[in-house]
């Protein structure tokens, strides 16, 4: 799969907003990339909209924030267990990324790491023009935002001084746990990410406070349960409190002052900080596409998932509709509709057939098993269900 794409053809589009606006200047900028369609995250659910885009012979490029596939489950829980994808009674968030990826290899799908999109004009032709913060631009039949919770930052640790030590000493996601093996460890949050990797780096760590301001978590009981039990062997200690202000000796991190909830503050000798407050979601651009929004969610119907603006869709954690949940499992299924809806609108006129992969030669072609199946053959009536 390739991570960048270098076809250049030259795009002319509307100044501005989603309609190109009567007597605007067409103008070209830079050299654009013709696709199907553009998906907005690559998320486990953006990954699989992949997959079922190209079971329909429609091709796709990826554009995400982050620097690498897999959203949440690559950035914030990596080696987090996951139990309720069908068929996989157990796997990591990283080992679901790496088989998703596995999975749609056969479809060839672009990826356009570490850019948003910054601007979508509808052009004089239907398509969609899509320009990114890197400079990067497509013309596309139709958008899938498939971004999660939206573009996302770590709350950030606003002891005085902070910004200095981040990414030396200060972290706000583990990317090598082995990295922190023998060091002393401050872990500061009381959601799940901070209960995992405190449970996690015990193992590894020479020692592990953690400080949460209050003595109720977020996080699973279990994990805080075994905390505690940790906590009670000597293994990890806890503090309820906050950071006042980090410690720093000859411009190096040592540790940081933690006020209680008693009102005594105490001195906590660190090498390395772990700062787990969450995240502050913000649909970003998205937000001036002229989409009906609810919140910082995107509105979408139960037929195609598709938004207010005809082209473009929203599957995953970012749509709302009633009796919307955010599972991975319910974005699956969305990406399935989706991309029928869209096939439909870039082939009008074309009967659509339901076929199987078990069945469908021309499936199977796509999918690279059966190498010598004819494309462009008729697909044969669809197989109906009984029972």
């Amino acid at each position: 799969m390739s991570r960048e794409s270098n076809e250049s053809e030259s795009s002319a589009v509307g100044s501005s907003g989603l309609e190109s606006p009567q007597g605007a200047i067409a103008f070209i900028d830079g050299p654009a990339i013709d696709t199907d369609v553009v998906i907005v995250g690559a998320g486990p659910v953006g990954l699989f909209q992949v997959f079922e885009l190209g079971l329909l012979g429609l091709k796709a490029h990826v554009v995400d924030s982050l620097p690498a596939i897999g959203g949440q489950c690559t950035e914030l829980y990596p080696d987090k267990p996951i139990y309720d994808i069908p068929a996989v009674p157990v796997c990591t968030a990283r080992e679901l990324i790496e088989r998703l990826e596995q999975q749609i290899r056969p479809f060839d799908p672009v990826f356009h790491p570490g850019q948003e999109v910054i601007e979508v004009h509808r052009r004089e032709d239907g398509r969609f023009h899509v320009a990114t913060s890197r400079g990067t631009h497509f013309r596309a039949g139709a958008i899938v935002i498939a971004g999660g919770v939206g573009s996302f930052q770590p709350r950030r640790l606003t002891a005085p001084g902070a910004e200095r030590h981040e990414g030396r000493a200060i972290h706000y996601r583990v990317r090598n746990p082995e990295a922190f093996a023998d060091r002393d460890l401050l872990i500061l949050g009381g959601g799940d990410s901070a209960l995992d990797w405190t449970l996690a780096l015990a193992e590894r760590a020479r020692s592990v406070v953690l400080v949460h301001r209050r003595p109720e978590f977020r996080a699973a009981p279990a994990s805080v349960a075994r905390m505690l039990e940790l906590r009670e062997q000597g293994r990890v200690d806890f503090l309820e409190g906050q950071v006042q202000e980090l410690i720093e000796v000859d411009g190096t991190l040592a540790g940081a002052s933690v006020r209680s909830s008693d009102g005594v503050t105490r001195r906590v000798g660190a090498e390395q900080v772990l700062v787990f407050f969450g995240l502050s979601p913000k649909l970003g651009p998205i937000a001036n596409w002229g989409l009906d929004l609810s919140r910082r969610s995107v509105r979408v119907d139960t037929e195609k998932f598709q938004t207010s603006v005809p082209g473009i869709f929203a599957v995953g954690d970012i749509n709302d509709y009633p009796g919307k949940k955010k599972l991975i499992l319910s974005g699956f299924h969305e990406t399935a509709l989706a991309a029928f809806a869209i096939a439909a609108q870039l082939r009008p006129g074309e009967k659509q057939h339901l076929q199987y992969t078990t069945t469908s030669p021309l499936m199977q072609k796509r999918l690279g098993v059966v190498p010598g199946a004819d494309a462009g053959e008729e697909a044969p009536e669809p197989r109906r269900a009984t029972g």
